[in-house]
């Protein structure tokens, strides 16, 4: 090639991977070429055991291809997966032991640090953890001020242990501007173990308590290891005469600074995936109405290996979608952002399979392709053998090998399911109806079709199998904030305002031109039963400042320097430990053969175990019918408990004496709040206060509503050392409501009030007891006034009924309910089978005579606004295909397809489910014919991908769900007061009748099925 000139303006975009390592130089100034796309020349090799001689070999292969010089470099940018692997195959030779310290006053003491880890993992990392004073309400004030002495006791004794990598994980620190309890913790710890690195929760991830703390616990386990891997990434660039920065791409498509990778070094995880959507929209950049600086419409990137194809979508700002709640890394769940990047088993080694069904994949030949494929002289039928037998032009292999390998039935076949998978995972990923560009890359892109339906046109660009590191090379700069505002006195347009001003300084202070930054993303969500609050989350981003090229290449040289002297050299390859061949344990170990599986029932007591314990969660999140809050806090908490010695037991309504006193207790509060202060022992404070004024003494346990996370509450509290008490299958709701009234006590209205008296608790030391009230629906209020200044989460004790009232007025077996939901949804996943879930869901709870699927498809808008301390709103859902299948039978389809729109109004939980009729305004809710479930029946919401519910508060753009309803129990629909306090009228909606979806059929009780007696 030409020379070109010595202006430093060139890029460089190496992505060291797992297998090949990847390099681009790129011209910017000639970006717009359609030839060239201003790539000067790229180079694709094995990875080197030491990631520098690979990435010197790829730069030094570029500089002679482009006939360029170090000079004309103006930054070189770097993706790897080195960090990840580390966490993936448990190496202990990467991976450093952990301190914790929280932040947490009285809260959290049930769920320990790595609580919910895998067992292999949390034993490589965490080496010791302190609870102390500290944290924050949501509204900023002091849970507890740090003590500065029982900090430093603690030093010690991390200090014994030869453990130099702390985390500081404070409640609610991501809004702690004032106090600084994080970094003032984080100092003392500094000063009393020299060297040591600390890490700020807060400065990892955002709210949620544990997954903040386990993103925080991995980044401090891989610091060492980060450092030495960074280090020697910059040492071939400052070898090869190159003076300017060397960024690390993190993956969210911008880049951080070798210093920042240094300190957090999660922030690269998943950064591949992003790379390659950011390098595949540059590439297409002309031809689509998008582009990779994120001017015109978004588009869909679908990679295609050997194995496996990723899809993520490339949003309109030039960024990649984010996962909108959690995500799991190596068994790990967290809350740090990554891309939503969705795979399925379709690949050129994908395994093709003929006889009465006709499949493709999941299985793959893999890096075998070339052997083990008909088309390179192998045996085994792949993707890549049917592509080259349809279109022998393509140039792979000897195509005459594949001649007669298909009829011309069974190719017709091949190319529907191939079509239909991709079209399948795309329309998962779409936000809206509307047809999207779909850019393919990867050596996989030969099997995929030039036409797919949902898509406005199928790009497959030049240059694709380099596209992870092109997108390397035009990573910007990023940053968000992530916050929670009072809009008590400012207007929520002012508070964005401040924030965007924040984001945006936040990303010139990280290197970006102030010219250049602009707000890519806004999003504002109200807290629910917090007066005046509001989370905002704004993300902005910009363009190198590469007037300051050499300072930053100096310092990065000096600190690398500094590095080098406190670090021992090691080799980079994975060290021989054994540990990544040990089996994993955590959440695989309680894997069970459903089909055998029967539960620990004896003399019509059931001994509630692990097994029993997660399947009943995922039933109560389920019955929440989109309120509750997740039960998964819960659950951690009563299966430490579990693992304590505690025993669990859950008895029959029937079997339980007239002359009993049943106790029941809950927790009422915002969600927001439960996950970031998690739950101390305030569910036992307020039932020891309450029984300070009650007659009798609870002999068992109810839930107060079996939906969400109060449907453990019951069993929570029967195990609790303090009482030991079975719990009553059963609860006064059979479902979730907003309100105190909305239970079936009240319905029965045998005496008023029934909540009285009441005892609350925050967990901090406040207690509020209430001895008399005048009515339920006046404790709901004085409740509600309460929580609002006690942290905005207390517990409630309800005082006891006789055991004769528990039977008139309790939902019955709604434990066995939550069971039996919880094991369908565990068998559907373990077959294989969860396009038919919601059936099976139906079929536990009565049969097709007391429910029904009402919908199936994909979100497709969201509204939610805040009134009286309650999350309203409303969310629309678009009929689609969600069965997943992948594979192609003749005869008859095997399930009902869905079309046009419906929505779900909430208030918390789910009110209705209404057809959306062409030309209706889409937030009326007026016609009965267009009702096809309303209140009190259940109207549930489940991820159609994974079988878990989706509450409220969860709805986004684009999930794929399953719409059900289930007849409400007899104790609602039985009477006119029930369907009043219970039905339309309840929610504002008095002008519509209820009209009940089935017939309501008595859960099933897993004590009367299983029971053995002796």
């Amino acid at each position: 090639m030409a020379d070109i000139s010595l202006q430093k303006t060139l890029r460089i975009g190496v992505d060291v991977g797992g297998t090949n390592t990847d390099g681009v130089i790129l011209d910017p100034s000639r970006a717009n070429d359609p030839q060239t796309r201003g790539i000067l020349a790229w180079h694709k090799a094995a990875t080197t055991p030491d990631p520098s001689d690979g990435i010197s070999k790829a730069v030094t292969n570029l500089f002679t291809s482009a006939n360029i010089s170090p000079e004309q470099v103006a930054t070189v940018t770097i993706g790897t997966t080195h960090f990840v692997n580390a966490i993936v195959e448990r190496d202990e030779a990467r991976l450093s032991k952990v301190a914790v310290i929280r932040l947490s006053g009285p809260f959290s003491k049930h769920a320990p640090p790595c609580v919910d880890w895998p067992d292999d993992l949390r034993e490589i990392i965490l080496g010791y953890y302190a609870l102390v004073k500290g944290g924050l309400e949501v509204d900023g004030e002091l849970i507890s001020d740090i003590n500065e002495n029982e900090i430093l006791e603690h030093c010690e004794e991390i200090k014994k242990r030869g453990i130099t990598s702390v985390v500081v994980n404070g409640v609610f620190s991501p809004i702690d501007t004032v106090e600084r309890q994080e970094e003032r913790a984080a100092d003392i710890i500094r000063r009393r173990i020299p060297g040591c690195d600390v890490v700020c929760s807060k400065e990892v991830a955002n709210l949620g308590f544990l997954e903040r703390e386990n993103a925080a616990l991995l980044n401090a386990s891989i610091l060492r290891f980060a450092r030495k891997t960074i280090k020697s990434f910059q040492k071939p660039v400052r070898q090869l005469g190159i003076k300017c920065p060397v960024f690390i791409t993190q993956n969210d498509g911008t880049v951080l600074s070798g210093e920042v990778a240094s300190r957090f070094p999660i922030k690269t995880f998943s950064s591949g995936p992003t790379n390659s959507m950011r390098g595949a929209a540059f590439l297409v950049q002309g031809e689509d109405k998008a582009n990779a600086d994120g001017q015109g419409e978004g588009m869909m990137v679908v990679d295609i290996g050997g194995t496996t194809t990723d899809v993520g979508l490339l949003l309109p700002n030039g960024f990649p979608r984010q996962q909108a709640a959690y995500s799991d890394f190596s068994g790990v769940r967290m809350n740090f952002s990554c891309p939503d990047v969705k795979s399925i088993g379709l690949g050129g080694g994908s395994i093709v399979r003929k006889g009465d069904t006709f499949s493709i994949g999941p299985h793959s030949v893999g890096y075998k392709l070339t052997s083990e494929s008909i088309v390179f002289g192998g045996k085994t039928l792949t993707a890549t053998d049917c592509a080259v037998a349809a279109n022998p032009a393509l140039g792979i292999g000897t195509p005459e090998l594949v001649q007669g390998a298909l009829t011309q039935d069974e190719a017709s076949v091949y190319e529907t399911l191939v079509k239909k998978k991709l079209e399948k995972i795309i329309d998962t990923m779409k936000t809206s109806p509307a047809d999207t560009a779909v850019v393919l890359v990867g050596g996989g892109a030969i099997i995929a079709p030039n036409q797919l339906r949902g898509a406005s046109k199928v790009l497959k660009p030049e240059w694709s199998q380099v596209a992870n590191a092109i997108g390397a090379a035009i990573a910007r700069i990023s940053a968000v904030v992530d916050t929670i505002r009072s809009t008590e006195t400012q207007t929520v347009k002012q508070l964005l305002a401040e924030i965007s001003d924040e984001a945006k300084a936040k990303v010139i202070a990280a290197g970006a031109t102030a010219e250049s930054v602009k707000i890519v993303e806004v999003e504002e969500l109200p807290l629910q039963y917090v007066a005046n609050k509001t989370r905002f989350v704004v993300r902005a981003a910009g363009d190198f400042d590469l007037s300051h090229t050499d300072t930053i290449a100096e310092l990065s040289s000096e600190q690398a320097s500094e590095q080098q002297e406190t670090e021992s050299e090691q080799p980079f390859q994975q060290a021989a430990t054994g540990r990544q061949n040990k089996k994993q344990v955590g959440k695989e170990a309680h894997q069970v053969d459903i089909s055998t599986y029967k539960p620990d029932v004896r003399n019509r007591v059931w001994h509630v175990n692990e097994t029993d314990l997660s399947w009943i969660s995922t039933g109560c999140y389920i019955l929440g019918t989109g309120g509750g809050g997740s039960p998964y806090p819960h659950m951690i908490l009563l299966r430490q408990l579990l693992r304590a010695g505690a025993t669990v037991r859950v008895v029959s309504p029937e079997d339980v004496e007239d002359d009993a006193a049943v106790g029941c207790g809950g927790g009422a509060g915002s969600p927001t709040v439960s996950i970031e202060k998690l739950q101390g022992d305030e569910m036992m404070e307020a039932q020891n206060e309450l029984y300070k004024i009650c007659d009798n003494q609870a002999t068992h346990m109810i839930a107060l509503e079996i939906g969400g996370g109060n449907g453990l509450q019951g069993l929570t509290l029967g195990a609790s050392s303090n009482m030991d008490l079975p719990c009553v299958d059963g609860d006064w709701m059979g479902r979730a409501y907003p309100t105190k009234w909305q239970t079936t006590p009240v319905v029965f209205n045998e005496r008023q009030p029934i909540w009285s008296p009441i005892c609350i608790a925050d967990g901090n030391g406040n207690v509020v007891v209430m001895p008399k009230a005048s009515s339920d629906r006046q404790v709901e209020r004085i409740m509600r006034a309460a929580l609002s200044n006690m942290g905005s989460q207390v517990a409630a004790a309800e005082p006891p009924v006789t055991g004769a009232e528990m039977k008139r007025w309790v939902v019955e077996n709604t434990i066995s309910q939550a069971w039996r939901i919880g094991r369908a949804v565990a068998r559907a996943r373990q077959e294989n089978r969860l396009e038919t879930m919601a059936e099976s869901i139906i079929d536990e709870c009565g049969g097709s005579a007391s429910g029904k699927v009402l919908f199936k498809g994909k979100i497709v808008g969201v509204q939610r606004t805040l009134r009286m301390g309650h999350v309203y709103g409303e969310c629309i859902i678009e009929g689609t295909d969600v069965s997943g299948s992948d594979y192609h039978t003749t005869g008859k389809g095997r399930e009902q397809q869905f079309t046009g729109r419906i929505k779900i109004p909430f208030k918390n939980e789910n009110i209705a489910a209404v057809k959306i009729l062409d030309g209706q305004e889409e937030g009326v809710l007026e016609k009965q014919e267009d009702v096809l479930a309303i209140v009190p029946d259940l109207i549930c919401v489940i991820d159609a991908q994974n079988g878990e519910a989706i509450g409220t508060p969860e709805y986004r753009y684009g999930l794929l769900v399953m719409v059900i309803a289930l007849a409400a129990s007899d104790k609602w629909t039985n009477s006119e007061r029930g369907i009043e306090l219970g039905g339309p009228k309840a929610f504002g909606f008095g002008h519509l009748e209820y009209k009940p979806v089935g017939t309501f059929v008595k859960p099933v009780s897993v004590i009367d099925e299983f029971n053995v007696s002796g």
